[in-house]
């Protein structure tokens, strides 16, 4: 199963919407004759690409053992049944970590596998199988995506200057890293002010990444230029609005971009609104970049998971935070009112560290 976990660590970047899973076969002496992990979707599941390889190696997966990271699929979607295709390879058993939340699968892949009298089991290497699909565990049970929010401080919390300079408080190592977080994530949201602002890319350029991640904008009036760096990467662009304005759709909707308006009561995005289309979208794990306004609504609102939190070795004083407004009734008066977190890693990258916190429970799903 070890094995079987590092197979599916290293498709993560490549199967979004469908999760990340390996499988390795081993025949009835112990011996592994194939492997195989997810490919993109449409194209094979780990199961598939387990019994092509050993068929490849010349091996018989008669009476062989299958370890697999996620229950073996028992529907037609962009592909067959990954467990039909266990039975008519003659596999003997199934060893999975957990079953697949899809309501699709929900254990039908387990049931047709043992009617079929192939011995299942269920158990090792769950945790690190869940942890790994965090996101798809989300969009399936909560209906929305795992949103990590990202930003880049100093050691007394400041992101970026008076005057809003920010570039740059980290160093190359930790802005690498920032970019292979991006490729993982099925989208990456950001503010208009932001686009305004700084006109970043927000595309994934300093890591491997087979595909770019959808980008999504909270853009309430409209704003966004034409001719803003988000357009230059090859990705779906879609922007959430809250006022109509027809022309200036019409033109971004020339430029690519997809508008979708979900205005609130106050004249704003519906942001909890925006999540649950996203998971319609089949966004797993959303990664923000966003201003300090942004990222205090999303917090003020419960919508954050977790937080990828870059820490340089430096003091700016008077400057902008992380998040603003980030409590429904303004400042805090105790300090039984903050936000809980606990520490998932701290790790050090060049002279910065990285800190990855989650909302204590938000994981309880």
């Amino acid at each position: 199963m070890v094995a079987a976990l590092d197979a599916a660590r290293g498709s993560r970047n490549r199967t979004p919407p469908n999760p990340s899973v390996g499988c390795v076969l081993v025949d009835g002496n112990g011996e592994v004759i194939g492997h195989g992990s997810t490919q993109p979707a449409g194209g094979p599941h780990a199961e598939i690409m387990a019994l092509r390889d050993a068929a490849a190696r010349g091996h018989t997966t008669e009476g062989a053992t299958a370890y697999v990271t996620l229950e073996p699929c028992s529907h037609h979607g962009r592909t067959g049944p990954c467990c039909d295709a266990l039975t008519a390879a003659g596999v003997r058993r199934v060893v999975a970590s957990l079953a697949d939340p899809n309501p699709l699968v929900a254990g039908q892949g387990f049931e047709r596998l043992r009617a079929a009298g192939v011995e299942v089991e269920v158990g090792p290497g769950a945790a690190e199988s869940r942890e790994l699909n965090i996101g798809f565990f989300s969009r399936m049970v909560r209906k929305t995506p795992w949103v990590r929010l990202k930003t880049a401080a100093s050691l007394d919390g400041k992101t970026a200057l008076p005057n809003g300079a920010s570039q740059w408080i980290t160093g190359e190592a930790a802005r690498a890293d920032g970019h292979a977080w991006r490729a993982r994530a099925s989208a990456i949201l950001t503010g208009v002010g932001t686009v305004l602002d700084d006109n970043p890319r927000l595309d994934v350029r300093h890591a491997d990444a087979a595909r770019q991640p959808q980008l999504v904008v909270v853009d309430s009036q409209l704003q966004t230029p034409l001719d803003a760096h988000i357009f230059i990467a090859p990705r779906p662009v879609w922007i959430y609005a809250a006022a109509r304005n027809d022309a200036k759709a019409a033109a971004l909707e020339a430029r690519g971009a997809t508008i979708t308006y979900l205005p609130n009561t106050q004249g704003k995005v519906d942001l909890a609104a925006l999540m649950t289309d996203l998971a319609r979208r089949e966004v797993n794990e959303l990664h923000v970049e966003a201003g300090h306004k942004l990222n205090g609504s999303l917090l003020r609102e419960g919508l954050v998971d977790e937080l990828l939190l870059y820490l340089a070795p430096k003091l700016l004083g008077d400057g902008l935070g992380i998040a603003s407004n980030a409590f429904a009734d303004g400042p805090l008066s105790s300090l039984a009112g903050a936000l809980p977190l606990e520490f998932r890693s701290v790790d050090r990258l060049g002279g910065d560290l990285r800190i990855v916190a989650r909302v204590t429970g938000r994981d309880a799903f």
